[in-house]
């Protein structure tokens, strides 16, 4: 993350004094700006005045009685390089942290839709003027702070004083700030209006400030609301269509819709990141990516979000063929959508009574003899699943099914434990292929013990045994949990899916030391945008969406999620009966042979010949451990490769093995 340091700004001014509180400026360029009082302010009376805040006395103060939209500022006159801003609460107890979260903006359009977030109070100390280095290089004609949204009614917000520095010049665009470590995304829709509709777009413009500062975009843009239980929680989803086409934070796809995940009930805020990297670990043909972000809403901060691809088909996304509307052999994206009924273009499958909804051609393309293609090629396969020789190779489900996509699709799942797995299901077909492929994955705000209903998955599945998709307790569209059954029933299936997920594991693509790192590294990266986040919405000591167990701390929520997966491998190891490709027949230079395998950070070594003494070292040749007449040895270790020494009678053989 930047540093935001508090600085003493050097100024060829005045030195101004307030409660002992001196401010120079920081160059002999810098200056305290002056210009017109602006705000927008349904509120301003005579007792409360905005003059207040803009006249170097700490004992007046102008009070912000809207629970949102409230906001003063200054017209420059011109455009001002912003070196540096100030603010000060009213000096009363109480009062203080009531603009914790208040927004500092730039803007050279008097609406400020095209504002940038310049800065976003994060905590306030004693009550006096604090000073805040910006780091921006481009000049505003307008800046302005705005109030924060009222965490409870009728608690009012007051400046006592506000004050903005810096030089005159258009400035460049080589450096914005950022919130924190994350890109800022900034939205402002036309007169401020609310996203209220997952139907009508509303118009604006969004700014992105990313790596570091360093790189910016911005564009006009069209956002709605998105979503289906996630568009009922306050902290609200979006999906933005941009004007032209980018590559949004050097994403691979060059597209214009693009998603914001809100993540409400998912107190990590990583739960999403974490599956969609077990997805690439597992070579899916398209995971979307899912960049943590910051997300200010016409000035109002909004917490952190996922910045997702729109799954859609396009190129680095959903690859299938390109709609073709001379023939209904073309390409499809369809989804297993227990929300069907909601959608235009849909349908139910006969066997096993699935909705579907047709996600691709859109729906101002398609025709109905498509439909009704489509329709029919979905009954081929489930029908095919339901046949008595579902199992043949030939004229059975593998006719119609992908099983590459299907069983690591299945993987994602069961590593997961995402309760809704086959609640949603996205699905492609290609032009002069029969198969439908499984993928992407999506919506994991449930998995990683996060579902009262099918909490504790690790203590359930150790008494049940069985893949959590065929639970009671999880949810599914229509029969599509029986559909499931059914085809992993067939022996062949589960054959290649242990072959899938041992080959993972022998190549530590797949290992509980490099899942963990990924939550850790997570956990690093969000640990600034988190607090945050959670002083918007102060849900943490709060049940929402499903949460099964308060843990009163995002530390907590991360531990919860660290042990599950921990869990969840063990467990996966044993019901793939996984025996890792490492563990050899080593022989020795006598008439005995040893096996040796590590798993989970331990060494283990089995058939040891009676009487013999085993030693083993570092490469250093430090000793670690000696033992003299066993069969058989486990050892933790930590990562790294270790002599072993085995002394039978006057023969020693030495081997080096690595411990993953």
């Amino acid at each position: 993350m930047k540093n935001f340091k508090i600085k003493i700004l050097l100024i060829a001014l005045p030195i101004l004094s307030f409660a002992g509180f001196n401010l120079f400026a920081a160059t002999k360029a810098s200056q305290e700006l002056t210009g017109q009082i602006i705000s927008y302010d349904k509120c301003n009376d005579s007792q409360f005045p905005v003059s207040n805040a803009f006249d170097n006395d700490v004992n007046t103060y102008f009070r912000s009685c809207a629970p949102f939209g409230n906001w003063i500022g200054l017209d420059l006159g011109e455009k001002f390089v912003i070196t540096g801003l100030a603010y000060c609460p009213r000096m009363d107890s109480d009062y203080r942290d009531r603009l914790q979260l208040g927004v500092f903006e730039g803007a050279n359009n008097p609406d400020f839709g095209d504002a940038v977030t310049l800065f976003v109070i994060h905590d306030l100390g004693e009550r006096q003027l604090t000073t805040q280095e910006i780091s921006c290089t481009r000049g505003f004609r307008y800046v302005r702070f705005v109030f924060p949204y009222a965490q409870i009614d009728g608690k009012n917000s007051y400046m006592s004083e506000l004050k903005f520095y810096g030089y005159a010049g258009e400035g460049d665009d080589t450096h914005f700030p950022q919130i924190t470590n994350l890109p800022t995304i900034s939205i402002h829709t036309v007169a401020a209006q609310d996203i209220t509709s997952k139907e009508e777009y509303v118009n604006g413009i969004v700014s992105v400030v990313f790596n570091d500062g360093t790189r910016f975009y911005s564009d006009s843009l069209k956002i709605k609301g998105r979503g289906n239980n996630s568009w009922t929680h306050p902290k609200k989803p979006y999906k933005m269509k941009l004007y032209h086409s980018a590559h949004l934070l050097d994403l691979p796809a060059k597209a214009k819709e693009w998603t914001l995940i809100n993540s409400y009930g998912d107190k990590t805020l990583m739960r999403n990141m974490l599956a969609f990297d077990f997805s690439r670990r597992l070579q899916m043909p398209y995971t979307s990516p899912a960049e943590a972000v910051d997300v200010v809403l016409n000035g109002d901060y909004k917490g952190c979000y996922q910045l997702c691809d729109q799954i859609e088909v396009r190129t680095d996304r959903v690859e299938t063929d390109e709609f073709d509307s001379t023939t209904v052999d073309t390409g499809y994206l369809i989804e297993i959508d227990a929300y069907a009924y909601l959608e235009n273009k849909k349908f139910t499958s006969q066997t096993y009574g699935i909705p579907v909804s047709i996600k691709y051609p859109d729906e101002d393309e398609i025709k109905p003899e498509h439909e009704t293609y489509i329709k029919d090629q979905f009954e081929k396969f489930v029908s095919s699943v339901n046949a008595s020789d579902y199992k043949n190779p030939t004229t059975g489900f593998r006719k119609y099914l992908d099983i590459e996509t299907f069983l690591r699709h299945f993987l994602v799942g069961e590593y997961s434990g995402n309760t809704d797995t086959y609640w949603s299901v996205k699905m492609s077909k290609k032009k002069s292929d029969d198969h439908f492929y499984f993928g992407p994955v999506w919506d994991f705000d449930l998995g990683f013990e996060n579902d009262h209903r099918t909490y504790s998955i690790t203590d359930k599945a150790l008494t049940y045994n069985e893949w959590i998709a065929l639970w009671t307790e999880t949810s599914a569209a229509g029969g599509t949990k029986n559909m499931i059954r059914r085809i992993l029933s067939d022996e062949g299936m589960i054959t290649r899916l242990k072959e899938i997920y041992s080959g993972y594991r022998d190549s530590q693509v797949i290992s509980i030391e490099s899942l963990e790192n990924v939550i850790d590294s997570c956990a690093a990266m969000l640990a600034l945008s988190q607090d945050l986040n959670f002083k918007r919405w102060p849900i943490m000591n709060t049940k929402v969406h499903e949460n099964p167990v308060i843990y009163g701390s995002y530390e907590g929520e991360v531990d919860n999620v660290r042990d599950y997966v921990s869990n969840r491998i063990s467990w996966l190891d044993n019901k793939l009966n996984y025996i890792p490709a490492a563990i050899k027949q080593i022989p020795s230079s006598g008439n005995y042979s040893v096996k040796i395998f590590s798993s989970g950070g331990v060494l283990h070594v089995s058939e040891l010949p009676t009487g013999c003494i085993i030693k083993v070292m570092d490469l250093s040749g430090r000793h670690l451990y000696e033992k003299q007449n066993i069969t058989e040895l486990a050892l933790p270790l930590d990562r790294g490769v270790y002599v072993i020494s085995i002394k039978n009678g006057s023969q020693t053989d030495i081997y080096k093995y690595p411990v993953y």
